[in-house]
């Protein structure tokens, strides 16, 4: 007795850009962040408010998930998120952000520039402490002769560079 099973299958794939509404949680894992980023986010007035299911959880649509990109896409080319506030808010005053991002982009550039010239004087510094180490390192010191001996010529520059190179201070480093 031969009986055959007969199955029809329907797949139905979702694309992003086909669906209207995501949870928090796809949202995090479509741009690779955690849920209570985008909280707070929600919590700082980056994004508005999401509607809530009756199971309480977050929906998002179309437009806070473009929001959402745009914020991500702003933190990563350095942008602080009060910086992000006020383009999002000359947006919402029916403003045209984008002179405000030049401007902020030049700054940044220009920061950057700074930055690296600090680096550089840094870099000269430290290639002329090393060339002097073999001269001062036996000289008569309390702790170490290669860096009591030692006359920098650019020490603001020096401290402005390792002061970039460290991070933030211990008490105002992120948990």
């Amino acid at each position: 007795m031969d009986q055959r099973l007969s199955v029809d299958w329907k797949v139905t794939v979702s694309t992003p850009a086909a669906r209207a509404e995501w949870r928090i949680g796809e949202l995090g894992v479509e741009f690779g962040i955690k849920r209570t980023t985008i909280r707070y986010y929600g919590q700082v007035g980056l994004l508005p408010a999401p509607r809530r299911t009756p199971a309480g959880y977050r929906v998002y649509g179309t437009a806070e998930r473009d929001r959402l990109r745009f914020i991500l896409k702003a933190k990563n080319v350095g942008l602080t998120l009060d910086e992000i506030r006020a383009v999002l808010g000359l947006r919402r005053d029916r403003e045209q952000p984008c002179a405000r991002v030049l401007d902020l982009l030049d700054r940044k550039l220009a920061a950057v520039e700074d930055q690296l010239r600090a680096l550089g004087e840094c870099r000269e510094e430290l290639l002329g402490l090393r060339r002097d180490a073999e001269r001062t390192r036996h000289a008569a010191a309390c702790v170490c002769g290669i860096i009591e001996q030692h006359e920098s010529a650019h020490p603001a520059a020096v401290r402005k560079a390792f002061a970039v190179l460290s991070g933030p201070p211990a008490s105002r480093r992120p948990a």
